[in-house]
């Protein structure tokens, strides 16, 4: 016995139906779909039923709601910093929102906020869009400094004229909010 002869088992192996070839397969003319009306009719589908049961699309609730215009915001803690800086994954004197970017496998369009679990032991100059207060206080008093930066990478990387680290910092116009002229009276 070899791989040239082996064959499937007998009867489990069974030809595709065709339909629509001829009177005499027995499924020509109608192709097996009887005649006319909607259900005869190409793109039909039956509708879901359950048999009584009640169907899964109301078993279900009516949830959730996404903003369009939602901010994806990635959130750290100081306790993950420290433990970056002992891995030696930072130098450890100035952390970027470049730089977090990479180490929280982060997208270009993400905000990232700083929050306060854990402590600091070596003062570190953190660029981030957000800060808790008790994050803010625990890198002030390791001696480290903070910057917020206004914009994602993707909105810094599309200011011409600039650098990515200058863009980050600069602060966006305010939205004028247009008030329409009314009519002559």
């Amino acid at each position: 016995m070899d791989l040239s002869s082996l064959r499937p088992a007998k009867g489990s192996v069974k030809s595709r139906k065709r339909v629509g070839r001829g009177q005499g397969s027995g499924n020509g003319t109608t192709a097996g779909k009887g005649n006319k009306g909607q259900q005869s009719r190409s793109g039909y589908q039956k509708p879901i039923n359950e048999g009584g049961q009640i169907p899964v699309y109301r078993r279900l609730p009516k949830f959730g709601f996404t903003p369009p215009d939602r901010k994806s915001v990635k959130t750290l803690n100081v306790s993950q910093i420290e433990a970056w800086i002992e891995e030696g994954l930072i130098d450890g004197k100035e952390i970027s929102v470049l730089d977090l970017k990479a180490l929280c496998n982060a997208s270009y369009a993400d905000y990232f906020k700083i929050l306060g679990n854990g402590e600091l032991s070596k003062p570190v100059n953190i660029t981030a869009h957000f800060f808790s207060k008790s994050a803010e206080e625990k890198i002030l008093k390791a001696g480290g400094a903070v910057t917020r930066a206004y914009r994602t990478l993707e909105e810094a990387s599309k200011i011409a004229g600039l650098s990515v680290e200058e863009a980050l910092l600069k602060p966006k116009a305010p939205l004028v909010k247009r008030v329409k002229k009314s009519a002559k009276s």
